[in-house]
């Protein structure tokens, strides 16, 4: 076969079997069709083959992130973003959301996420009656980064039908003050069900979705699971393959049975309309069903065994307690559902896996490869029955480099066995990465250089001893995420017969100071066979030529 595209003269990382570094890479359409040296790939290369010189840089496989919540990062763009360049404080925050509702009609949602208290000069959270100055004809509401707490107005409130008298929901909080009245803090299952209000059109959730792409092929992210978007599952399930078969997003989806929710309700509407996961094609595919058991590692509110470092008194939520927990997710298990969950502390990983153990005693399945999100305080006898079970735990390495300074002052020791990547890869259990965006950036080479460094911000051991190599890293974010969808014989590694999926970088990440990998960056990206981002597009495109 004739190659329409190749690249030669570089370090072509194929994460194979044997973590083989090769010269060069042709492509025939959208598929790998020869790999190796100059001279094994010369047979497919003709004059009207486009030749990318890449001059020892490396290629990659395309990025996969394991963990993303691709729909709310796009509609996330289309609000106030905390994390704007333009926003240090409170006030600089209250401002931006002022000038957002003088452009909204009035009765319509307002809304900003990302927000980050420590960002903040003040160090705290925006207050119902600061918001109430701003408008109490919009209903406001502002998104913590964990996306498990908000912040919102009166208005808020009055349109979802919430006040002094309403109780809090199972797993959620209604802030209060002394005297009874609300704060406006929503924690956990009271923030998620005002999502049901503050929810997105269609409309939006598709411009979204336009935009959430262009970001992800800028990041090299060219296949994404998608874990869960606010609203009804069944409606972005719609817009989402309305939007693919449009092109209108150009990265692969592997899309959970999950909304942020009562995501047991679409969990049992998807069980009971005999789609399974694996339907769907090399764009979209149903992924498995998904729940959430506790909260958020920088709440903090994840469920765990023994209570906090910081404060003795706190051991986090939980959304479900286990025989609703194996009810709902045996039911989606006994249909051909891959299973997983949202679980971050000890005690919540260690009720999801006797799930999955009582599931798997009472329907026997070979590789079923069930799922843990994140997976945080993985500790040595919950990583054993990972491995005994062949379950697949999806880590955020780049959570330590964000929040690992908090971790230690929560958590202590249990740092050491926070996504432990190294003793996944001594254990033989099979992790993929991901980044759980808009959480944090979407930045593929900054979760690698967190799995490869194991530092927080600013330089502070968070587990050593949980540190891997780069190749290791590499696979993390590539073959393993291919696993973790069934999809490995597809994609996720550079053979040939798998679908041409590329990411090129500004420098070799192999002979890069590994203490400053998250620098690299993005240069190229390629899906299906075709140049989809170019950095040096303004200046011309990358050299192409002739070899001589």
């Amino acid at each position: 076969m004739k190659a329409d595209l190749a690249f030669i003269n570089g370090e072509v990382i194929t994460v194979d079997e044997q973590n083989r570094v090769v010269e060069c890479v042709a492509v025939k359409g959208n598929q790998i069709i020869s790999t190796g040296t100059y001279n094994e790939i010369k047979h497919t290369i003709t004059k009207d083959t486009q030749i990318i010189d890449l001059e020892g840089k490396s290629l990659l496989p395309g990025f996969i992130d394991a963990h993303v919540h691709f729909t709310i990062y796009g509609t996330n763009l289309l609000g106030v973003d905390c994390d704007s360049s333009n926003i240090h404080s409170i006030q600089d925050l209250l401002e931006a959301i002022e000038k957002k509702c003088e452009e909204t009609p009035k009765g319509q949602w307002v809304r900003a996420t990302g927000f980050n208290e420590y960002n903040m000069a003040e160090q705290r959270y925006p207050t119902r009656d600061e918001l109430d100055r701003i408008s109490k004809e919009h209903p406001i509401i502002i998104i913590r980064t964990c996306n498990h707490f908000s912040f919102v107005n009166s208005k808020a409130l009055e349109v979802a039908n919430i006040d002094e008298t309403t109780k809090d929901p199972n797993g959620g909080i209604f802030e209060r003050h002394p005297n009874g009245k609300l704060t406006g803090k929503l924690i956990e299952n009271a923030h998620m069900q005002i999502l049901e209000f503050a929810n997105y059109t269609p409309q939006e959730i598709r411009k979204g979705l336009q935009l959430a792409s262009k970001e992800f092929i800028k990041a090299g992210i060219t296949s994404v699971h998608d874990a869960g978007a606010y609203g009804d599952g069944a409606d972005t399930f719609r817009v989402m393959q309305e939007a693919v078969n449009a092109k209108d997003i150009n990265v692969r989806i592997y899309a959970f049975v999950c909304s942020l929710t009562n995501s047991h309700l679409f969990v049992k509407k998807m069980s009971e309309s005999g789609a399974i996961t694996g339907l769907g094609n090399k764009w979209f595919k149903i992924g498995p069903a998904k729940l959430f058991t506790d909260g958020a590692s920088v709440g903090p509110t994840i469920a765990t065994r023994e209570s906090y470092t910081h404060d003795p008194n706190n051991f986090g939520l939980l959304y479900y307690s286990q025989e609703e927990l194996n009810e709902i997710l045996g039911n989606a298990h006994a249909k051909g559902f891959q299973l997983t969950a949202h679980a971050q502390g000890d005690l919540a990983i260690e009720m999801l896996l006797d799930c999955f153990e009582k599931a798997l005693k009472e329907h026997p399945r070979e590789n079923h490869r069930h799922r843990i999100e994140h997976a945080g305080i993985a500790s040595p006898d919950l990583q054993r029955r990972m491995k005994e079970l062949g379950v697949v735990p999806i880590p955020n390495p780049a959570f330590i480099h964000v929040n690992g300074e908090k971790y230690r002052e929560y958590y202590g020791d249990r740092v050491n066995v926070m996504y432990p990547c190294r003793d996944y890869i001594d254990h033989d259990i099979i992790a993929a990465y991901g980044s759980d965006a808009p959480v944090i950036a979407v930045d593929p080479l900054l979760g690698i250089h967190a799995a490869v460094n194991r530092q927080a911000w600013n330089g502070q051991p968070v587990g050593e001893q949980q540190k891997v190599n780069v190749l290791d890293a590499i696979r993390g974010y590539t073959i393993n995420g291919a696993y973790a969808s069934f999809e490995e014989n597809l994609k996720g590694s550079i053979e040939v017969g798998k679908l041409a999926d590329f990411v090129m970088l500004n420098d070799s990440i192999l002979e890069y100071d590994k203490e400053n990998i998250k620098d690299l960056q993005v240069i190229l990206t390629v899906v299906d066979g075709e140049i989809l981002y170019d950095a040096n597009s303004q200046k011309g495109t990358v050299e192409l030529k002739m070899p001589l």
